[in-house]
């Protein structure tokens, strides 16, 4: 399971991504892709707060 860390990486490369393209709905795509990335890494810290065993940020694999 990926880390908050990484679906926030993910986010910033969607919001990257959108800059590039004209407005339209590619970019509101990518936005929303943007957002969703997010919302992962909210509910995965979520889980990790709840479940501490989940917690592999600190695995070395």
């Amino acid at each position: 399971m990926k880390t908050a860390s990484e679906y926030r990486k993910h986010a910033e490369e969607c919001r990257g991504l959108a800059k590039q393209v004209p407005e339209g709905e590619q970019r509101n795509q990518l936005l929303e892709m943007a957002r969703t990335w997010n919302n992962l890494a909210i509910e995965r810290e979520r889980l990790v707060r709840i479940h501490p065993e989940l917690d592999t940020s600190k695995d070395p694999t």
